[in-house]
């Protein structure tokens, strides 16, 4: 049977230019009450190496450089049911108003989507904002497998919003 999981609230301050949104916290995550946790998720790397600074596994260090680099950090679900971590897995959804959160948060100038699930959503749920660009970037997960370089060359294009 399916567990209900929610997400967790957004990393985001007035300074925020960028917003990136996930789907739904996995497994890891929610043991550990961090974005993106499992060890074999590229994110924080990912990040870390577009702005040319040396990977940290301590998570308040983490925070500090999303909000060093202006980057806002949410997922698009609020709620779930979901068994094990994977998105194709994800029923009943309740979605988190990322309309409100753009209207509270001015600074933000484009949305990009931490792979297709989260890209879906957005696309769904928001009504059109011509101000705001959504970019899908390729997922940062293990379960999608393209080289770690691909995947740092395509979300080369969030530092061209910052």
């Amino acid at each position: 049977m399916p567990n209900r999981i929610s997400s967790f609230p957004p990393i985001i301050s007035e300074t925020s230019k960028i917003l990136i949104l996930g789907s739904v916290p996995g497994i890891k995550s929610l043991e550990m009450q961090q974005y993106y946790a499992h060890p074999q998720n590229k994110f924080w790397r990912i990040l870390f190496e577009l702005f040319q600074e040396d990977f940290t596994k301590d998570y308040s260090k983490k925070l500090k450089f999303l909000e060093k680099n202006h980057i806002a950090v949410w997922d698009v679900i609020d709620s779930c049911e979901r068994e094990g971590s994977l998105d194709t897995k994800i029923k009943n959804e309740v979605h988190n108003d990322v309309e409100q959160i753009l209207m509270d948060y001015q600074n933000i100038k484009a949305i990009f989507c931490n792979g297709q699930k989260s890209f879906k959503n957005v696309q769904n749920k928001m009504r059109e904002n011509p101000e705001i660009p959504i970019f899908v970037l390729p997922s940062t997960s293990p379960a999608y497998t393209i080289p770690f370089v691909k995947k740092v060359e395509e979300w080369k294009i969030i530092k061209n919003f910052i």
